[in-house]
This record gives structure tokens, sequence and C-alpha cells, in this order.
């Protein structure tokens, strides 16, 4: 699992790479200030993607004597560094668009534009896919939010595209700065909703009320009349969650008896959710 976080990391890398080595080249010949917010786009992106690249890399190694609790919110530190990215880049596409509202200039090489903002349309679909499918398998924070820059980057770069085009047919050059204010827009939108996604597990909230609710439930399915819990606690720190609760037993019970209920209580959690650690601190009734 770990290698297939990191590959999938790796292509998100190599794409953005190329991308923007096509943006830049496109928007300095032609002179668009759309294009160029897109270059800057796909840079926050490679950014993005570095990030989430070595937060897999370390969010999964083992924990160990300063870090007992392991190294799973690297990833969501991560996701709040590529938020802020993300946020800065945006307003400087929109000062670099108002600057071009006030001293307008004509774009040249319209077709090529297209062309590009085209074949990065298609590139980041395919990409951002497969991070999602990894993303999901993993429950990788750090992946989700590579493959929300990507997602972004093609709805910015279809919106590029059309503004080209009818610039191309109508001979307002006007629409290239307002489009990219457009995109700059979205790209805030985007920056806040990964800045609250990847912010959230560093408050240790708990786990979403539905998988409460399962783990209550599972528990609930060992309680008989002598037995019951409460005082049950979730977090979540990367694609690790961590479980715990207060099982009370009946006194007679054997030591050996209660550690046989506690370990049928925790297969039955972590089978059901990856990647967690599960507590229980026995009391009697």
């Amino acid at each position: 699992m770990m290698n297939k976080k990191v590959s999938v990391a790796r292509l998100s890398i190599l794409s953005n790479s190329g991308l923007i080595i096509m943006k830049i080249v496109v928007g300095l010949l032609s002179g668009s200030v759309s294009i160029i917010s897109e270059a800057i786009h796909s840079f926050m992106d490679l950014l993005a993607s570095l990030v989430a690249f070595f937060s897999v890399r370390i969010s999964d190694t083992p924990a160990d004597e300063r870090h007992p609790y392991g190294h799973g919110k690297f990833e969501n530190i991560s996701g709040v560094v590529e938020a802020l990215l993300i946020f800065v880049a945006a307003f400087w596409i929109i000062y670099e668009a108002v600057k071009k509202i006030i001293e307008p200039t004509k774009v040249e090489q319209i077709g090529f534009g297209v062309v590009v903002m085209l074949v990065s349309a298609v590139v980041n679909i395919l990409v951002s896919r497969k991070l999602y499918r990894v993303a999901k398998e993993t429950d990788s924070v750090a992946l989700e939010a590579d493959a929300l820059h990507l997602k972004t980057d093609v709805y910015t770069s279809f919106g590029v595209a059309a503004g080209l085009l009818l610039m191309w047919f109508s001979g307002i050059h006007l629409f290239d700065p307002i489009i990219a204010i457009f995109v700059a827009l979205l790209i805030l939108k985007e920056s806040y909703e990964l800045f609250s996604k990847a912010y959230a597990p560093l408050l240790d909230l708990a786990l979403p009320s539905h998988d409460v609710s399962h783990i209550a439930a599972i528990i609930q399915k060992h309680c008989t009349n002598e037995m019951s819990f409460h005082n049950l606690r979730t977090r979540k720190a990367g694609n690790y969650k961590y479980i715990d609760f207060h099982l009370n037993l009946d006194p007679n019970k054997t030591v050996r008896e209660a550690h046989v209920i506690c370990d049928q209580i925790e297969e039955n959690i972590k089978s059901e959710f990856d990647h967690s650690e599960v507590t229980i601190h026995v009391e009697n009734f």
C-alpha cells in the first residue's frame, strides 16, 4: 500500500512538471495572463504533489520513541501547507489580472494556448482519477488534496480554453484577465475547502458521526446483561483512526476472560476500519 501511494504521488509530480513547462512557454509567447495564471496554478499543483509525495512517505513510517502515536498527522500538516500556497497563488493571479485590465495588451498565439489548455485538462483528468482512487483505497488526505488540486485545474483549463476561443472569434482581449480572475476565485474556494479538511484532524476532532455510530454498534453487539460501555472517543491522524472507550464487565470475570472479550471487540472494529488503533479500559460494574 505504501508503494502504491508513493508511486501515484510520483506520477502527479511528473505530469505537473510537464504541464508547467508547456504553459509557461505558451504563456510567455502569447502574453496571455490567463495562461500564465494556469501555469502558476500548475506550479502550485507541483508543490502540492511534492508535499504529498514526502508526506505519504513519512506518515506511513512506524511509530517511534519520539512519535509514539505514529506520523499520520504529517499528511494533515501537508494539506494545510498546500492550502496556504494555493491561497497566495490566487491573490497573485488576481493582482496580475487587474494590471492587465488597467493596461490591456494583445494576446498572441491563441491557437497554441487553446491546444495546451485542452491537453492539460485531459492529462489532469486521468491523473486526478488515479489519485482519487488510491486516496480512497488508502484513506490518504495528502493524495486526496493533490487530486483536488488537479480536479480544479481541469475546470480552470477548460475555462481558459473557452476564454481564448472567445478572444479569437470576438477580438476582445479583455476576456483574458477576466478569465484569469475567475480562475483565481475557483482556486480560493479550493484552498478554503482543503484547509478546512486538512486542519480539522489537527484539532483531534471526532470521526464522522456515521463512523462513530458504526463503532458503537460493533461494541454493542458484544454487550450482554453483564457488560456495557461508555466514554467512547475517536480521532484521526492522517489515515490512522484512534478509538478508545471504557468497558464495564462483571467483576467475576477473570483477567483471561476479559482479555478474550477485548480482543474480539478490537478485531471486529479493525476489520471494519482500516488503520485503526483501539484502546479499551476495563472497569467493573
